[in-house]
């Protein structure tokens, strides 16, 4: 069984909302974009560059599978960091996309039901494969956690409160879990892991 790891920029009150530009996400007003680029670290692309040695597969939500392909399809062919991302293969979650064109070694799974997307995960979980890696994607990771299907959270969690915006987890929803491993970077951010706790008196 592959591992599904969501894989997360994550402010101290949880949230995860256009972490990387001002225009990434304005849904709900969310004027607070970019929040992670004053944090910014070498180590910090490191670790990311380190997480993707052991991913052959995305998992995304439209939205951020859009802005994604938007960013790094274009890169020139050559680049190390585009062709890393290029070289991947992507599944999209998505009820309106009709093409997956945009960002190449990408598969539309249809978000009718989530019944549906809740079996096709499971599909890709048991198929031989690496990781399984998601990122941003709010509403995914919401039925991704509602249904236990996540095995690893590894959150890289900022030292600022933002006050509003999408959060990693639904509101009414418990999820115990383990802390495995905490790495702080040189910015004030801490890598956090956890893993389910599943136990019985969990």
């Amino acid at each position: 069984m592959r591992k599904l790891i969501v894989g997360e920029f994550v402010s101290l009150d949880g949230v995860i909302q256009a972490p990387g530009g001002v225009d990434e996400d304005t849904d709900g007003g969310f004027t607070h974009g970019s929040w992670t680029l004053p944090y910014w670290h070498d180590d910090i692309g490191a670790h990311f560059m380190q997480a993707m040695a052991d991913t052959d597969t995305f998992l995304l939500g439209r939205k951020t599978w859009q802005t994604h392909g938007e960013a790094f399809e274009p890169m020139a062919e050559g680049d190390p960091f585009g062709d890393l991302m290029k070289s991947k293969q992507k599944y999209v979650v998505s009820t309106t996309l009709e093409s997956a064109v945009l960002w190449r070694n990408s598969t539309i799974i249809r978000g009718d039901t989530v019944a549906n997307v809740v079996a096709e995960i499971r599909k890709l979980k048991a198929a031989p494969g690496q990781n399984i890696y998601v990122d941003g994607s709010s509403v995914l990771v919401h039925t991704l956690a509602e249904h236990d299907l996540v095995d690893e959270y590894s959150l890289l969690v900022y030292p600022l409160v933002l006050g509003s915006g999408k959060r990693l987890f639904p509101d009414g929803l418990r999820v115990n879990l383990k802390l495995v491993e905490t790495k702080p970077f040189p910015s004030g951010v801490v890598h956090m892991r956890y893993v389910p706790d599943r136990g019985e008196n969990a």
